[in-house]
């Protein structure tokens, strides 16, 4: 994308903002939010800083995601101002001036400290939505959070901008590089350890600056859902490989997974086929005005009926759903929102004022109950899984006759499959982020 081009999306944007910010702050009856961008951490009983994670609500407005200690400060009717710490400082680098396409529409202030911050902050804090944690207070600038100006501004960012979805585009096209770098990895041997590495590496991101911990299963570790212990060996015999990781691009976030077989024409990898298959159609049910609960309920029976054709389950789709027996395989939810956070807020929110959408009854890791609206961006992630705590439930449910264990015991040294795309819903068709990165690459 030019920069040109670039530089209208993100003005666009920052319009949206701005009329987001104003209706949010005549709810919560202030004049001004103030947005913290966040601070160090530091572990206890010593002076080394946790990874810094950068307030959500501050990068939604500038493209910065490496700059504790600096503010935004939007009124109504004027300028936003942008208070930037550059501070004095030969022990760590030093943050360049400011630049690119989105200064132009802000009131900069370079400070070199970070109580200097407290200068350029409006009084008095009473007329302040001040958002972010409590460890950014400065001085009397305490943060709030308002419960009306949160839930307002949580709400509307399902809906993302042509600028988001452009920085989420560039998120997608890094985690495939990454991901098409991991399997080539794990095709050669490499451990756990290795292929993350492999992944960091064509992705140009450290753990620190990815969205999430990578998840690289390899075997019998695809069955723990977020497995992220990253061995250091290869696996004797290797014959699965699950991989859950993403990256970040200007603040937004993929979220992309992929299940690999070692063996192509094996059993197992027709098992992966099939679940590709079916989260393409999953995929296709991202549209304006579907249930994203029904989307779910929709995975079960899908994922159900992929079990009984390969000779898992000896039930109906149906029935290992009444039974609560597709659970056992399935037991997380069909995806989340994505944007700003790999779990984007406000996935129950009823409206902008608040309330809450229940989850449906027996499904209590659902992240979304919303209904599909264009410009939200939602992941499409159902799993297969043979994870024996679970299974031994099914069991003692009384559910037992309703599988094949001979079936299961074939199929748990693979671990698990999970498929995951990043899918923006739209007036039409939906566009899927992370299958358009594949076949670009």
């Amino acid at each position: 994308m030019s920069a040109t081009a670039l530089a209208i999306l993100y003005r666009q944007h920052l319009d949206v903002l701005e009329q987001r910010a104003s209706v949010a702050l005549e709810r919560g009856g202030f004049e001004h939010l103030v947005v913290p961008s966040g601070t160090l951490h530091y572990q206890v009983f010593d002076d080394r800083d946790y990874p810094y994670a950068v307030n959500p609500h501050f990068k939604a407005w500038a493209p910065l995601t490496r700059n504790p200690g600096s503010w935004l400060v939007f009124t109504p009717g004027k300028r936003p101002t942008l208070i930037y710490l550059q501070p004095f400082d030969y022990w760590h680098v030093v943050p360049q001036v400011p630049s690119g396409y989105w200064v132009e529409h802000f009131d900069i202030r370079i400070i070199r400290t970070a109580d200097e911050a407290a200068q350029h902050l409006p009084p008095p804090t009473s007329r302040c939505a001040i958002i972010g944690e409590p460890q950014s207070a400065l001085g009397e600038h305490v943060p709030n959070n308002p419960q009306a100006v949160i839930d307002y501004l949580h709400y509307h960012r399902a809906y993302k901008t042509p600028y988001e979805l452009a920085m989420m585009r560039a998120a997608s096209a890094s985690g495939v590089r990454g991901h098409l770098a991991a399997e080539r990895a794990f095709r050669a041997g490499a451990s756990e350890f290795g292929i993350h590495l492999a992944y960091c590496q064509a992705v140009r991101q450290d753990a620190n600056e990815l969205p999430y911990n990578n998840i690289v299963a390899l075997n019998e570790h695809a069955a723990v859902l977020h497995y992220t212990e990253l061995g250091r060996l290869p696996p004797k015999d290797p014959r699965s490989f699950l991989i859950d990781a993403g990256a970040s691009h200007a603040g937004y976030a993929c979220d992309i997974t992929r299940t690999h077989a070692a063996d192509s024409a094996g059993e197992f990898q027709a098992m992966v086929q099939a679940v590709d298959a079916a989260q393409l159609g999953m995929c296709d049910q991202v549209r304006a005005g579907t249930d994203y609960k029904q989307i779910h309920i929709d995975a079960h029976l899908a994922l159900a009926g992929i079990l009984r054709e390969f000779g898992v389950l000896k039930v109906s789709p149906e029935a290992a759903l009444e039974r609560g027996i597709s659970s056992a395989f399935f037991p997380h939810g069909i995806g989340h929102g994505i944007g700003l956070q790999v779990h984007d807020v406000a996935g129950f929110a009823a409206s902008d004022s608040g309330g809450s959408i229940d989850k449906p009854a027996g499904h209590p890791y659902l992240r979304l109950t919303r209904v599909l609206e264009p410009g939200m961006v939602v992941t499409i992630e159902p799993g297969i899984y043979f994870i024996d705590m679970l299974l031994e439930e099914v069991k003692k449910n009384g559910h037992g006759d309703a599988v094949d264990w001979d079936r299961v015991e074939a199929f748990k040294p693979y671990g698990g499959i999970r498929i995951e795309d990043d899918v923006v819903c739209t007036d039409a068709a939906p566009e899927n982020l992370t299958r358009d990165a594949f076949a670009a690459a």
